[in-house]
């Protein structure tokens, strides 16, 4: 009733994490089964470590978050050495998103971390709250296809682009990662904002802005599929303010073919497990026999 194959990864449900808001995955073994979700998409890795901006990096808004990490994680190859020998254990799918400064890291990053156990690649071209590179990849065509061309001729596994909302056309993006080769395409990734603190009239965060996800960027988000999911070929994975199996239908309403809980998972550990729970429970209501008769069936039709 759940099961989804998306760009080749098969997955026992629609329901992913994503990136960033669930660490590597074995953090959150004591509050959740991590065989029964979709799929992991782990923490943003990078070739080196990085110790990620400085400061404040998390503040919290209505309806949702800010944060401004700046993609603190450990490396690739402590990666490999530490991270993924743990995540083989499971029997989930290991999406690794992967983040570069220049073009050429991202095909390192690719080749280098094309091994058993990771089952495919998102690729942060849109991060907006890191100085170097990533938001200019993200925000114009040319560039997230360069960098889509370059990961294609380093793996032979499926690639994800992950769109930024911060553009003027996401059509336009979206168009440019799928004609690059992307597998499918992974959106939104947060929007660019800040918070000022009215006592010391500083911004409250260290990097001054920073990526604001949660229920307070839903409609953004889910417009956004809309329009990419009717726009391309290739499968589209919703994300942004997902915080019920309700929100979810949402989002495969608008075109999506599979979803990532992201920001609920800071505030409730099992939302993953619930959404797909959640999932199934209305496909059963409605009479449906799987999640694919969902897709895209948003009826346009008003009165």
């Amino acid at each position: 009733m759940l099961a989804v194959t998306i760009a080749g990864i098969s997955m026992k449900t629609p329901v992913m994490t994503a990136s960033g808001t669930f660490g590597f995955g074995p953090e959150y073994s004591d509050f959740v089964d991590l065989n029964t979700i979709g799929a992991i998409v782990v923490k943003g890795t990078t070739l080196a470590p990085r110790a990620g901006n400085s400061g404040c990096r998390i503040a919290e808004t209505p309806a949702g978050m800010l944060n401004s990490i700046g993609l603190e994680n450990p490396g690739s190859d402590e990666f490999l050495k530490a991270t993924l020998p743990k995540l083989k254990k499971y029997d989930v799918p290991i999406i690794v998103n992967i983040s570069g400064n220049t073009v050429e890291e991202y095909g390192k990053l690719a080749a280098k971390l094309s091994v058993n156990g990771v089952a495919g690649f998102e690729l942060n071209i849109s991060c907006p709250n890191v100085k170097e590179g990533g938001i200019a990849f993200g925000t114009v065509p040319q560039s997230a296809a360069a960098v889509v061309r370059e990961v294609k001729k380093n793996t032979h596994l499926p690639v994800i682009a992950k769109l930024s909302p911060n553009v003027t056309d996401i059509v336009a993006m979206a168009r440019a990662v799928e004609e690059a080769g992307a597998d499918a395409i992974s959106l939104i990734n947060t929007l660019l904002g800040m918070a000022i603190d009215t006592k010391s009239w500083r911004p409250v965060l260290g990097n001054v802005v920073g990526g604001l996800s949660g229920p307070a960027v839903k409609p953004v988000a889910l417009r956004m599929v809309w329009q990419v999911a009717n726009a391309v070929n290739v499968p589209v994975i919703g994300m942004g303010g997902i915080m019920t199996a309700l929100d979810a239908v949402e989002f495969l309403l608008a075109g999506a073919s599979a979803v990532a809980v992201g920001t609920a998972n800071f505030v409730n550990p099992y939302a993953a497990a619930e959404v797909a729970e959640g999932l199934c429970e209305y496909l059963k209501e409605r009479g449906l026999s799987h999640v694919q008769k969902l897709v895209g069936q948003v009826n346009h039709n008003i009165g």
